[in-house]
């Protein structure tokens, strides 16, 4: 049995989302996605600065 936390999980788990993509056609999900990765990286990464405050303010 493979270790579901392992090196390759995310690798794997990329390549069955492109596969998802590529399969069913919907390429309207990868913009999406890749939209909330920025959004949810710029909160992680501005916590507790002097931008957290005008950040808030967007949702």
């Amino acid at each position: 049995m493979s270790n579901p936390s392992g090196p390759d999980s995310k690798i794997t788990l990329i390549a069955e989302f492109w596969d998802f993509l590529k399969t069913r056609k919907k390429w309207w999900l990868g913009p999406i996605v890749f939209i909330m990765l920025l959004m949810s990286l710029l909160i992680v990464l501005t916590e507790g600065s002097a931008v957290a405050p005008f950040i808030y303010t967007l949702f």
